[in-house]
């Protein structure tokens, strides 16, 4: 007899956030796996369960009768006749979205003293909640700046990841990596070693944007501008330069403007700043209207805040008068300490309104996902990780729309 460890799953993509989708006949009212040794698979032809894990010199094939039965989640379809083209009935959106919500309210909860079953809660209301969920599309291009000048608070994950989820969503989405370090490039599997064209030529030569953008091998509607180490002298070499802080500016707007007129247009572009405040950042800032700041969950990330505050606002009385704070996003939350808790509480408070309510744990799955090339979006759609990020894309685009439709009513 099999063990449970012996259960095969077909799994393949979902639509909208690109979340699994197990094939066969669900086992457990949520339609995830549950304790029995049948396989998932099921044949085209009949809807019966294949087989069970037997040995390959002994096959068998097992009837209906002869495992056990499934929980039904909602009544069978009627067999089409031959001959008939099989009738489909779609069931509405908002009823689909209530049958979530009362499925996931259903899960049980867990108090304080239980850390770790209150995060397996939470992660299965997620997953109920965002399986195949599409995001809206914004009216227009939304260009956001992920930057925070203090190092390891994670910006290049933030961005790789929620520009995934975006994409897996059906939005069009254009990652510019403008850090030397290359990380949001190696995190989408985008070459940028010395000899490729990158956002350098870009900044310092004029090179328009469609001769170096690249597009994403894992994942459809993604597509990145790489940097590579010769990005690191550009700081340098942009102080001689005419009208040095709009260079990118300038090439983000005319290959938006010809994305546009193509009929192919840009959702979001979102930009990858170093951990510093150079000109780099600077022509990011002025690139942009939005900025998105990842905190990290500690006393020093709160510390450097007010800084990078002050330095928007010279960029808006300066350079840039339409840049705003619109996102901050909570990372390496870890809800077993009082100090990510008082400092979520802390900018709450001060950011009621940009703060996500999504927050992003200590994942090691998140660290693992760029030694394969891959956002933890593909490499482990499953994780805490990978749910916590689908949360906060989902909530930056409908933010983002109802602040647009908040904007058009006032006026």
């Amino acid at each position: 007899m099999s063990t449970t460890s012996d259960v095969t799953e077909a799994r393949s993509a979902a639509p909208g956030l690109g979340f699994p989708r197990l094939s066969g006949s669900p086992t457990s009212p949520l339609g995830w796996p549950g304790p029995d040794t049948v396989s998932r698979e099921t044949s085209p032809e009949q809807d019966v369960v294949v087989s069970r894990e037997t040995p390959p010199e002994q096959p068998v094939t097992a009837s209906v009768t002869e495992v056990e039965a499934p929980i039904p989640t909602e009544p069978a379809a009627p067999t089409p006749r031959s001959g008939e083209t099989p009738q489909e009935h779609p069931r509405p959106v908002d009823d689909d979205f209530a049958e979530r919500a009362q499925i996931a309210a259903a899960i049980p909860g867990a108090d304080h003293q239980s850390p770790l079953a209150r995060a397996v809660a939470e992660d299965a209301r997620k997953r109920i909640t965002l399986s195949g969920r599409n995001v809206p599309r914004p009216p227009r291009t939304r260009v956001l700046t992920v930057a925070n000048q203090k190092g390891g608070v994670g910006k290049t994950t933030t961005t790789v990841n929620v520009a995934a989820a975006l994409a897996q969503a059906g939005s069009t989405v254009l990652v510019i990596d403008l850090d030397p370090q290359g990380n949001a490039s190696t995190a989408l599997g985008i070459d940028h070693h010395a000899e490729v064209p990158s956002v350098y030529d870009v900044l310092v030569e004029g090179t328009p944007i469609e001769d170096v953008v690249q597009t994403c091998p894992d994942i459809r509607n993604l597509t990145c501008i790489p940097a590579t180490i010769d990005l690191a002298g550009a700081e340098i070499e942009l102080v001689s330069l005419v009208a040095r802080e709009t260079r990118l500016e300038k090439a983000v707007t005319a290959y938006v403007d010809a994305r546009a007129a193509s009929g192919d247009r840009l959702d979001y572009v979102l930009i990858d700043c170093p951990p510093s405040l150079g000109l780099l950042t600077v022509n990011a800032f002025v690139a942009a209207t939005e900025v998105f700041i990842p905190i990290q969950c500690e006393y020093y990330a709160l510390e450097g805040l007010s800084q990078l505050l002050k330095n928007i606002e010279l960029i808006r009385n300066h350079l840039n008068p339409r840049l705003h704070v619109s996102t901050i996003l909570l990372t390496m939350y870890d809800g077993r300490t009082r100090l990510s808790a008082q400092v979520a509480d802390e900018v709450r408070e001060h950011f009621p309104d940009q703060t996500l309510r999504a927050t992003v744990p200590r994942s090691v799955r998140i660290s693992e996902a760029p030694s394969h090339g891959e956002t933890v979006m593909t490499y482990d759609p499953n994780s805490s990780g990978a749910l916590s990020y689908l949360e906060a894309a989902v909530e930056l685009a409908e933010r983002g729309v109802a602040v647009r439709e908040n904007t058009e009513e006032t006026a």
